[in-house]
């Protein structure tokens, strides 16, 4: 399957608020990422992250360091078109998570947010690719948010075969140097009605010493 289709045609032909996956808000996201207590210009990175209005959520709440990556060139120029003027205050990467070229030569990052990214790579290669690009781009000290379907989540998602997670299996492929500071297991309603369970993590990495806290 070529996934760059995939998404584009996915994207092209479903309104922002009849995905899967959309939310008006992101409250969950947003909570975890208040949890970080990050400065203005702390270097954010959304990873996978289509048309979400997470974006115009961080630029609200005064970040100037957004980074905002897809696969999908279409969900990119969707997502530009509804910012308007203000795309010119986000940084934009279109490459794939798992063979990247771009993203590795982005600048080290304060927060990493992966809202149902990594449960669409199913092969272990794939799974390496994308904790080897995050741990190559998240400084010391800095964190990295997942919400990914849980165990007792869904088997597939917009037509594809999903891997689904718990905290422990997060924890293990991050690595030592990464503690779980917060978690919540989330059930989401789709705006078809149905409903998803979702675990939701915080991880920070305590590489040389750094304070939990």
């Amino acid at each position: 399957m070529n996934y760059t289709d995939h998404w584009n045609h996915k994207y092209i032909n479903t309104p922002d608020d009849k995905l899967g996956w959309y939310e008006d808000v992101p409250t969950h996201t947003l909570d975890l990422i208040r949890a970080c207590h990050l400065p203005v210009d702390a270097h954010i990175l959304l990873i996978g992250a289509g048309t979400t209005t997470l974006v115009e959520s961080l630029l609200e709440n005064g970040f100037t360091n957004l980074t905002v990556n897809d696969l999908s060139s279409a969900a990119v120029q969707i997502l530009q078109e509804r910012l308007g003027n203000r795309k010119d205050q986000v940084r934009w990467v279109i490459d794939d998570l798992t063979h990247p070229d771009a993203l590795k030569r982005l600048e080290k990052i304060d927060l990493w947010v992966d809202r149902a990214v990594l449960h669409f790579f199913n092969k272990p290669k794939e799974q390496k690719a994308y904790f080897d690009l995050l741990r190559t781009l998240v400084k010391a000290g800095a964190y990295a948010l997942f919400a990914e379907f849980s165990l007792s989540g869904a088997t597939k998602c917009s037509g594809l075969d999903v891997f689904r997670y718990n905290t422990q299996m997060l924890k293990e492929r991050l690595g030592g140097s990464y503690i779980l500071i917060r978690e919540a297991d989330v059930i989401y309603t789709m705006p078809s009605g149905d409903r998803r369970d979702y675990i939701y993590a915080l991880f920070k990495n305590m590489a040389n010493g750094e304070s939990a806290y």
